[in-house]
């Protein structure tokens, strides 16, 4: 069903480009406004939104008819010309907003046909919008997020002696679906030096004493993602190992603390990027602090150093701080966010204590 408030703040974002209609063809993006998925392939595939609400999906007739959906269908067939179809309903003396994932095939035939149209790349105006999460969008969120705590407790009983990361990796699958999940989204198992590589691929590592053990893992239901770190130790540490997840946590946690309205992303990152350079690992924290999510594991936005964007109540990401010393190990702790009237609540709810599993 057509979820007209979100149309309707997507064409209000949109009148601050100057433009009154929109062709969305990225599928996340469609399955925002409808509530369905449609993978169109080669196919011409978008939704089209009009600020005089003359909204419009072009579907092939490969999908069945769906039901309720809200919206006037455009059904399309294999020998149409789709371009030509499309371009009939839409305005020729406006400006036609684009999405980033517009085939430049289905593009320019489109705007021969339209040669008085400007085109605009207004994906911005979508991908703003979907940042602020509304009340059936955070309940999906906070409900994946218990469910990975959850998933994390299941994880860390599958550390045993002689357990590779592959043998951890390929049991994940099945336990996010005995808790309830509709798919498996990802898993990163890394033991040792391997967690040392932020986004290490697992391997036929075999576990070994003193290993630090690293999950980044994450869900998809009802559509959203979850995402978390958490790193254990396996029947022992060094005092480097515990020296370095100490500064990690301190980061991870003070920069939760930071989070308010009104803040800029990279402020956010400045808080934990500050504490581990002061300590003197700034060189081996090589990436981002976070990145929102909610459709997509990883959606328009990023805590970074140089995204001045001022947070809001609605939004999620990830706060994730990481030291990773090549040829050594690697330590990252992750919790999702979301940003509230008065600060942010963290929706991640595992430890973050220094674990040693036995």
């Amino acid at each position: 069903m057509l979820e007209k408030e979100r149309v309707q703040g997507a064409l209000e974002k949109l009148e601050k480009l100057e433009v009154e209609q929109m062709l969305i063809c990225e599928p996340y993006a469609i399955y925002y406004f409808l509530g369905k998925m449609f993978y169109g392939g080669e196919r011409f595939t978008a939704l089209l939104i009009k600020k005089d609400g003359a909204h419009k999906m072009f579907l092939n007739r490969l999908f069945p008819e769906p039901d309720n959906l809200g919206v006037d269908i455009v059904w399309l067939e294999d020998t149409d010309n789709a371009p030509e179809i499309a371009a009939s309903y839409m305005d020729h003396d406006k400006a036609i907003g684009v999405d980033k994932e517009l085939p430049a095939k289905f593009l320019l035939p489109i705007m021969e046909e339209m040669p008085q149209s400007k085109c605009i790349n207004a994906s911005l105006a979508i991908d703003k919008q979907r940042q602020i999460k509304d009340s059936k969008e955070q309940e999906l969120m906070f409900l994946n997020s218990t469910i990975n705590d959850k998933a994390m407790a299941e994880f860390k009983k599958l550390i045993v002696p002689g357990v590779t990361e592959k043998q951890i990796q390929e049991q994940m699958p099945g336990i996010y679906q005995s808790l309830g999940c509709d798919r498996f989204g990802f898993g990163i198992v890394a033991f040792g030096r391997n967690a040392a590589d932020p986004h290490h691929m697992s391997d036929d590592t075999v576990l070994k004493e003193g290993d630090v053990v690293l999950f980044d893992v994450g869900a998809i239901k009802g559509m959203y993602n979850s995402d978390m770190t958490r790193t254990f130790f396996y029947q022992s540490y060094t005092v480097k190992d515990k020296e370095v997840y100490e500064i990690v946590k301190k980061a991870n946690e003070e920069a939760e603390r930071a989070v308010k309205p009104g803040l800029r992303y990279c402020d956010i990152d400045k808080v934990a990027r500050d504490i581990i350079t002061q300590a003197g690992y700034g060189a081996y924290f090589t990436h981002r602090l976070g990145h929102n999510i909610g459709l997509t594991c990883h959606e328009y936005g990023d805590v970074s150093s140089t995204n001045t964007d001022i947070l809001k109540p609605g939004m999620f990401f990830s706060i994730e701080p990481g030291i990773y010393l090549p040829g050594e190990f690697g330590i990252r702790i992750e919790d999702l966010v979301m940003v509230t009237e008065n600060g942010c609540k963290v929706i991640n709810s595992y430890s973050k204590e220094l674990e040693v599993v036995h």
